[in-house]
């Protein structure tokens, strides 16, 4: 177990009160938001242009599933980058980052960092890894080549994390990150079937259906064990913070 579950204690969420804690927006703020929405460009998150919802484990502790948000934008034919959160609401959390990279660039990685990403091939032929509301024929050729994609996922805010007495989710994100993986189709990468239920009544989707309709997507002719490195050796990874000697540098004249 890694000693951020623990530390800092959690701050749980409790009903109305899910929302981090803070005062609500003055109308200064809105008039700036608003006028700011209006002069600036905000061309990176314009970039954004696809919505994927699926699944994702805590690589330290995979009996730990959320469901998860991602917001895609792409930088080249084998580069991607989303910003992921816990909902699809207008108020949703920012809960991390995912990476995405052709198999052709995660071929050239070192073995060492090789070892945090996950594939993708299980997660979209099973159907869990969905385009909310969009048909499924105009997302497959587009899913073809995410099968042979490798992700790297870490999640900054624990909003699934309980403390004792039951009390679940951090109302602010706290600790260090935590690097996740994906769904696979073994042993603690299967998704809870209750978790899957939730999501595809939200959306009005069968998962199961979606898995069928995939059948004639390729399976990848390789992938690197490396990645889902868990299931070769059960072992994961995480990060602890600790105390470090600065590195100094001389003073500016």
């Amino acid at each position: 177990m890694a000693s951020s579950d623990k530390s800092p204690a959690p701050t749980p969420a409790k009903g109305a009160e899910a929302a981090p804690p803070g005062q609500p927006m003055t109308m200064g703020q809105h008039v700036v938001d608003k006028g700011a929405s209006m002069l600036q460009a905000l061309t990176p998150v314009k970039q954004i242009s696809q919505h994927v919802c699926t699944f994702a484990l805590y690589s330290h502790d995979m009996c730990r599933q959320i469901e998860t948000h991602h917001y895609v934008s792409r930088l080249n034919q084998d580069f991607l980058q989303c910003p992921v959160y816990d909902s699809d609401d207008s108020n949703a959390s920012l809960i991390g980052i995912e990476y995405i990279i052709s198999d052709r660039l995660f071929e050239a990685l070192p073995q060492e960092e090789q070892k945090l990403w996950h594939s993708h091939a299980y997660e979209i032929k099973s159907g869990l890894w969905v385009n909310p509301r969009i048909p499924e024929m105009i997302g497959k050729p587009e899913l073809e080549n995410l099968a042979k994609t490798y992700g790297k996922f870490w999640c900054t805010w624990q909003v699934d994390r309980v403390m004792l007495g039951g009390d679940e989710g951090d109302r602010l994100p706290l600790g260090a990150p935590a690097l996740m993986m994906s769904p696979q189709g073994v042993n603690l990468g299967k998704i809870d079937p209750e978790l899957v239920k939730k999501r595809d009544d939200n959306y009005s989707i069968s998962t199961e259906a979606i898995m069928e309709s995939r059948v004639e997507i390729e399976e990848p002719e390789w992938i690197n064990p490396q990645a889902d490195y868990w299931k070769q050796h059960a072992k994961g990874f995480a990060i602890d913070i600790e105390k470090t000697e600065m590195k100094l540098r001389a003073p500016f004249p």
